[in-house]
């Protein structure tokens, strides 16, 4: 992987580097940049852009997002600053995470896991990340998504957390959420709905009626026709299986793919 390090305080870029070869030594630095214009320059210049650019935001010559304005840039960008306030702005060009200095080795890593994360699940990365399919998935990472959900018991309302919540289904125009204790409760939602609002990377719709929490998930087991079965921790009355449509996405979100 060719990096490209735009930082203008030396101190700052050499860490940088030692973080970047101890999550990978075959990294390569493909230049260490201090400015706008040498930036703008570097990135003119060269028949292909490096894999990956770490960016600082305030540069000797004004703010890094003038560097967009100028030349265009095709590879996912790190933003890293010492200032929170420009979170906004980053995520409306190709960045893919933003890393608040005094960063550490952790900090890091996780920005470079989402990165290879976003790869993965690129439908098409032989080589390059699709800049159009990138900023769907940034939009998935930016939207917020329901923590909690209220249900009424009686004349109580009680809240769970959604990572509580290890299967969602449909039964008629009645929907319930079974939590990892066994309990189901009724809540005023559309299956439909929820799919918009869980987050995807822990819940997946299994079929029409069940919506399942990847924690909740005990084991796979290959059912009829290729299709996969579900069997949760807590034991649930009903068959989860797999739809024939949906086998592939399922394996690809629950790691198999």
């Amino acid at each position: 992987m060719k990096v490209l390090i735009i930082e203008d305080e030396s101190p700052a870029a050499e860490k940088l580097e030692s973080l970047l070869r101890r999550y990978d030594p075959e990294i390569e630095i493909a230049a260490r940049l201090t400015s706008i214009e040498a930036s703008v320059n570097w990135l003119a210049g060269v028949d292909k852009q490096p894999d990956l650019i770490f960016m600082d935001i305030r540069l000797t010559d004004g703010l890094s997002f003038e560097i967009f304005k100028q030349v265009k840039i095709n590879t996912p960008v790190i933003f890293t600053t010492a200032y929170n306030e420009y979170a906004l702005e980053a995520f409306k060009v190709n960045s893919i995470d933003y890393l608040l200095k005094p960063f550490t080795y952790d900090d890091l890593y996780q920005s470079m896991e989402k990165l290879i994360s976003l790869r993965e699940n690129l439908p098409d990365t032989r080589h390059r990340l699709k800049i159009e399919e990138l900023n769907d998935l940034l939009e998935r990472l930016k939207k917020s998504y329901k923590t909690r959900f209220m249900v009424k018991i009686g004349e109580h309302i009680r809240s769970f957390k959604a990572e509580d919540i290890d299967l969602l289904y449909a039964e008629g125009r009645t929907v319930f959420i079974v939590t990892g204790k066994g309990r189901q409760y009724i809540i005023d939602y559309k299956l439909e709905d929820l799919q918009e609002i869980l987050d995807p990377e822990m819940f997946f719709r299994l079929n029409r009626p069940y919506i399942v929490n990847i924690n909740a998930i005990e084991d796979v087991i290959v059912y009829s026709n290729s299709r996969l079965k579900i069997k949760l921790h807590h034991p649930f009355e009903n068959d989860l299986i797999v739809s024939r449509d949906k086998v592939g996405q399922f394996k690809i979100w629950f790691g198999m793919g």
